[in-house]
Formats: C-alpha cells, structure tokens, sequence
C-alpha cells in the first residue's frame, strides 16, 4: 500500500516537471530569454542616453558638430587635405565587405518576349 502512494507521488513529480505545460524546462527557458531580454534593454537604455547627450551637444556648440561631421563623415574645409588613418582591424573589415559585394552578383535583366501569334 505504502508503495503505491510514493509511486503516485513520483508520477505527480514527474508530471510536473516534464509534462505541464509550465513545466520545469519551458520555466528556464523563459528565465534565460527574460535575463537575455533585460541585458539587452540595459544596454540599449545605455546607448540611447549616450545618443542624447551626444544629440544636446550637438545642437549647443558649432564646433561640436564641426567635429562630429569631421570624424564621422570625413568632410573638410576647402583649403585642407583629409589623410584617414585606418587600423588593421577596420582594413580586414572594408575587404571583407569588398568581397562579400564583388561575389553578389545582380539578377540578370530579361528583355520583355514579345507574344508570337
């Protein structure tokens, strides 16, 4: 008799952690994309306070956005010369990006066929 009851409890268990529909697997699934979810608004809270702060002293100061245009759009002056200094790391990138649009290739254009009666 006693056998039968821990038999029952352990199908009980065992329902519950492998076949609710909560059950204890879908329940780490969802923890580990809630902490996944809450990393990623974090860091996007982050970056989108960062872009404030950038977009405020843009539009404060005429040599901050001189400056920004400079660096990030390597714009000039008329009278200057602009030498861009590139790292390894920025080359690897820009050959790689060459290659991957070199191999890409645009669907070839067929020309209208005419209906032949």
């Amino acid at each position: 008799m006693r056998n039968r009851y821990m038999i029952t409890v352990l199908i009980f268990i065992l329902w519950l952690l492998l076949l609710d529909p909560n059950n204890i697997i879908s329940r780490v699934k969802e923890v580990r994309t809630r902490n996944r979810l809450l990393r990623e608004k974090e860091y996007y809270m982050g970056r989108i306070e960062e872009d404030r702060r950038k977009l405020e002293e843009l539009r404060t100061s005429n040599d901050n956005l001189e400056k920004f245009a400079r660096e990030q759009y390597n714009m000039k002056k008329a009278d200057e010369d602009l030498f861009i200094i590139v790292t390894p790391e920025q080359e690897r990138k820009i050959r790689r990006e060459r290659k991957i649009s070199k191999t890409q290739k645009p669907a070839k254009e067929r020309a209208p066929e005419k209906n032949r009666r």
